[in-house]
């Protein structure tokens, strides 16, 4: 699948259905149709390409790439690219990342003082609108009835089967994200005509419905756990459920903890393990002997070039003192730190206690007197582009590392989060825990017992080992403590030492572009 991405198809039919998203003045998707559906899938090897467009739909900006055919328009083909929008929104808001850029509004993330105009907002927005565009028409041209048209039989008739299952995967991944991030949005199926019209909105909990009716009904059509990395299994239909049951109260007001357990348990059954070094995990070869990983966003620096993805988790991360080619790149771009709240998480700040404590302390002060100073703030070394055995990866500009959207250590923590709410097994949770701090401490220095997994330990567990990986956020949300002034980390609500935000912040607002062109919108409270 890291190869396969290098195919720059152009897809028919992804003239995108949403009329509101086509008056956006900001960033307005573009018109890709350049021949016909009919034609890009008599061809049968066509079903896999074009799969692979909508897998790539999470990992670059474009046809061409890194920039210059971007899939929409209005920003900058890096600030616009998915998994880095999805950075922006799960990391910059919380105490684990800050960014020293004055690029438009880019600082009103950390500080929570972000608005319904905010450009960066309305780029994550129609980025996943465009990505559940492309996929409703990927599932709409592998019906039944497109497939008996074209006379699709034997052994392709159950591969285009299975890659339907996977494209409803996808786009329930993206729903998911527009759930989370904006609660009630406009709603589109490949059953809704292509053409324009406005999009009912769908209610936050009707969505959460939806998407569990998808995932549980595509879990048996998808291929088996560990068989083909970087492609959606059922383990990634399990972890994805796991993880919107372990939310399901934020979403819907109701507790879902024991099917959270449950979908757990199957990724734990199906046979995955830790790797035995954390920092491996965030490597250039991190696609190879990694039994860790279930899903991932997989890049290549010749096939993938992007100026989003680990692309700019890397180099953002880069400046001051620091040696780029230590991290297997040409240079940095003096972007992106952390703040002292996160840092204090762990026993010590070298990583000779806990090895997952990954900073650059050279020449970089522990408190944040200046956001826009990239030296005031710790440096964050844990991604990198270097393989296992030291080497770069395939190109300095280009990183090969893949993002891990999901892997058994987040399995193992929902699991103790939710054994901790009463459901699944204490003994197991504390087990699972230790698993993880084993691997961290070198030794079971580090171990819990039951009596230690409170929920205030597991929300910083999860900081610890799961930190840069789009999990903050939401974790925060959970558990009460992303808003308000329960907790407060440096600069938040823009004051030095942290202050209380409104409530509002829990959720983004939807775009008021969007809220202007689409009379069936209604904007979240507060904005």
């Amino acid at each position: 699948m890291k190869k396969i991405f290098n195919i720059t198809l152009v897809i028919a039919g992804f003239a995108l259905i949403f009329i509101s998203c086509t008056k956006d003045l900001d960033t307005v998707p573009l018109d890709k149709d350049v021949t016909t559906s009919a034609i890009i899938f008599d061809d049968p090897g066509s079903y896999i390409e074009v799969l692979a467009k909508l897998y790539a739909g999470l990992a670059v900006s474009g046809q061409e790439g890194p920039s210059g055919n971007g899939d929409i328009s209005g920003i900058d083909e890096g600030f616009g690219q998915y998994l880095r929008g999805w950075w922006y929104h799960q990391e910059l808001p919380t105490d684990e990342a800050v960014i020293s850029w004055n690029d438009q509004t880019i600082k009103d993330f950390h500080w929570q003082t972000w608005g319904s105009s905010d450009v960066f907002i309305a780029a994550m927005y129609y980025r996943i609108f465009y990505q559940i565009s492309a996929c409703n028409e990927y599932i709409r041209e592998t019906s039944d009835g497109k497939l008996s048209e074209r006379g699709v039989t034997g052994d392709l008739l159950a591969e285009v089967k299975t890659y339907r299952a996977e494209a409803r995967f996808l786009r329930a991944l993206s729903y998911f994200h527009a759930m989370d991030l904006f609660a009630n949005v406009p709603f589109v199926t490949e059953a809704d005509a292509v053409g324009a019209f406005f999009p009912e909105q769908i209610q936050r909990a009707d969505l959460f419905a939806y998407i569990e009716s998808e995932l549980n009904d595509i879990e048996g059509k998808l291929i088996e756990p560990r068989s083909v990395y970087a492609r959606a299994d059922k383990a990634t239909a399990w972890s994805l459920l796991a993880t919107l049951y372990l939310n399901a109260e934020v979403y819907t007001g109701t507790a879902k903890y024991a099917e959270c357990v449950a979908n757990c348990q199957k990724v734990i059954d199906a046979g995955y393990s830790l790797n035995p070094q954390y920092q491996d995990l965030f490597l250039a070869d991190n696609n190879l002997n990694n039994n860790e990983q279930i899903f991932s966003v997989a890049f290549d620096g010749n096939a993938t070039r992007t100026y989003g993805g680990t692309n700019f988790i890397i180099h953002a991360a880069i400046g001051g003192d620091m040696n780029p080619s230590d991290f297997g790149v040409g240079g940095g771009w003096g972007g992106t730190r952390t703040t002292s709240a996160f840092v204090n998480k762990f026993p010590d700040e070298t990583g000779d206690i806990d090895s997952r404590a990954m900073f650059f302390t050279n020449g970089q002060n522990k408190e944040i007197v200046n956001i826009g100073e990239f030296t005031d703030g710790y440096a964050v070394t844990k991604f990198k582009n270097v393989q296992s055995n030291g080497s770069s990866g395939s190109s300095l500009d280009f990183p090969d590392t893949d993002f891990p959207y999901f892997r058994l250590a987040n399995i193992y923590l929902m699991y103790a989060e939710a054994a901790v709410h009463g459901a699944g097994d204490m003994g197991a949770a504390v087990g699972y825990v230790n698993m993880i701090r084993e691997r961290a401490y070198g030794d079971n220095s580090g171990n819990i017992t039951a009596g230690d997994l409170t929920l205030d330990f597991i929300l910083d567990e999860r900081g610890r080992e799961l930190y840069w990986e789009c999990t903050r956020r939401t974790d925060l949300v959970r558990h009460g403590k992303f808003t308000g002034g329960g907790y407060l980390w440096p600069w938040k609500g823009n004051v030095a030492e942290g202050s209380a935000t409104d409530s509002k912040y829990n959720l983004f607002p939807i775009p008021s572009s969007d809220i202007g062109a689409n009379p069936n919108l209604d904007q979240n409270d507060g904005y």
